[in-house]
């Protein structure tokens, strides 16, 4: 039977729109990810983030699972196994398939939800970020402004579950994202396992937008729409950060590309409706505005076309955020808010690491180490705002979704923080760039392992008694010996990381 062409789903027959009929017995990595899901999901049920006001709390089962050191980190053990042995079958899954263009994109989607389904049904894993939505939303309903409120303001705040860096804080959502936190929390009732459970939905209608999006932005862009939704819904850095730590990013990354699916097929109205509502989701996407405005633009357009058409669209964008900002009554208190981040930093984030470091030898040598790090901080946010500025209107309105991806990369490089959720935006824009194969390729497979890793060993739930610190160790070590095997053992998949490893010849 003839292959059909890349992106011509149409021409698949029916029966060869089921996982089963994957070529090359892709089907074999295909269960492999779904039993690797299902791991993390019972694991996830040990070491899932439960609030402390949570009605599970006092349930017989709960109680000894998360009581008894030894199923805690039989928990953990669990968990991780099943994140990075999930990355291993997205791995084999490309190996297995090796041809894109036979497999209907529908295939690829009934992967991605096949891996999901799994951490619908567990606690929050690695990040407790939903229960502040849920405090946030709580806010909303009280009345209080949660521009100006942390979750604080609130009785018995603790119970909620949210990490203590957002008990002080403001939120850095935008409107959207407010009434979105404050109609789940009325429709719960109270409940905080229903409220997650409803952010989990949330996130999943996001994850369909992304599918949707990478399917007609593919063959937009002459990509295979198989291929790509592989480098980006299916990938295990998106089923986790999405799925199971129920990060608003997923709504906002699928409101993000399907206003740019609107805007290349030239309803430029409708894209920046859809770009200015993922702005309500998470502000940080207002950098996508003035690439729409160039693809308005349309290519080959000179200074006065681009200039009327990045007016045309901040206009539209700033009525629909003042008109949302008055029915709130909080107007752009997002604004300030969104500095809240940046009062944080980690190791593997340049500025962030450059900061600390500067601020201990200033107090080595006597002076204000706060300064210097708030200072250093500073510094890396204009390197990437102007960075991101002069990718804006550098080159015409040629090669604007790569130019997009870069500008993106330059805000998130320095930033002090970089979580691994701020990840999947990148992946999703490089991929709709185009991902053929080599070292390209090859960075997708090194930030998907070092970022899952990054994940897994990050923030687990236990009881105050059991030793986090031993518990965390446990899951390094599980982590770093799947990843050895992998990339120095494992027949079927060190090929895919060889170019990474110093060559024995000559030796």
């Amino acid at each position: 039977m003839p292959k059909p062409p890349a992106g011509g789903s149409l021409s698949v027959p029916p029966a060869a729109r089921t996982i089963a009929a994957l070529p090359g017995a892709g089907s074999t990595a295909v269960w492999q990810g779904a039993i690797a899901s299902l791991c993390m999901a019972v694991g996830g049920l040990g070491v899932g983030w439960m609030a402390s006001g949570s009605s599970l709390i006092r349930v017989p089962f709960f109680i000894v699972l998360r009581d008894n050191p030894v199923l805690v980190f039989l928990s953990t053990a669990l968990v991780v196994f099943g994140g990075l042995l999930l990355v291993r079958a997205w791995l084999r899954l490309d190996q297995r398939v090796q041809d894109w263009g036979a497999v209907d994109p529908k295939v690829t989607v009934r992967v991605a939800a096949l891996w999901c389904a799994p951490l619908m049904l567990t606690f929050p894993l690695f990040s407790r970020d939903v229960y502040a939505y849920i405090g946030q939303g709580r806010l909303m309903a009280a009345g209080l402004d949660p521009y100006v409120n942390g979750i604080s303001a609130l009785n018995n705040y603790h119970n909620l579950g949210p990490d203590s860096m957002w008990t002080e804080a403001p939120t850095p959502y935008g409107p959207l994202f407010l009434w979105i936190e404050q109609g789940i929390v009325g429709l719960s009732g109270g409940s905080l396992e229903i409220a997650f459970l409803l952010f989990r939905i949330v996130a999943a209608l996001g994850v369909v937008l992304c599918a949707v999006a990478v399917i007609g932005l593919s063959k937009h862009f002459g990509l295979d729409p198989s291929k790509t939704l592989w480098l980006t819904v299916a990938n295990p850095l998106f089923v986790i950060n999405f799925i199971a730590s129920i990060h608003n990013d997923a709504l906002m990354l699928g409101l993000l590309l399907v206003g740019l699916l609107a805007a290349v097929r030239r309803r430029p109205v409708l894209a920046v409706v859809l770009v200015t509502a993922s702005i309500g989701v998470k502000p940080i996407t207002v950098l996508a505005l003035p690439f729409i405005g160039l693809i308005w633009a349309g290519k080959g357009a000179g200074w006065g076309r681009r200039i009327a058409r990045w007016a045309g669209t901040a206009a539209i964008s700033l009525a629909l955020l003042t008109i949302a900002g008055a029915v709130s009554g909080f107007w752009f208190g997002w604004v300030p808010a969104m500095a809240t981040p940046g009062t944080v930093w980690i190791w593997y984030a340049p500025f962030g690491l450059l900061s600390v470091v500067a601020g201990w030898l200033t107090q080595i040598a006597g002076g204000d180490p706060d300064f210097v790090a708030a200072i250093i901080k500073r510094l890396g946010t204009i390197i990437g705002v102007v960075a991101a500025a002069w990718l804006i209107v550098r080159g015409g309105t040629e090669k604007v979704m790569l130019r997009m991806a870069l500008a993106f990369t330059a805000v998130v490089v320095t930033a002090p923080m970089i979580q691994p959720w701020y990840i999947t935006w990148l992946m999703a824009l490089f991929a709709l760039v185009g991902v053929s194969g080599g070292r390209p390729q090859l960075a997708y497979y090194v930030v998907t392992v070092f970022f899952t890793v990054i994940a897994l060993t990050d923030q687990l739930d236990v009881f105050e008694w059991i030793p986090l610190v031993v518990v965390r160790s446990v899951a390094i070590v599980l982590s770093v010996a799947f990843v050895a095997y992998m990339v120095l053992w494992d027949w079927k998949t060190r090929i895919l990381f060889a170019p990474l490893i110093p060559s024995r010849r000559g030796a």
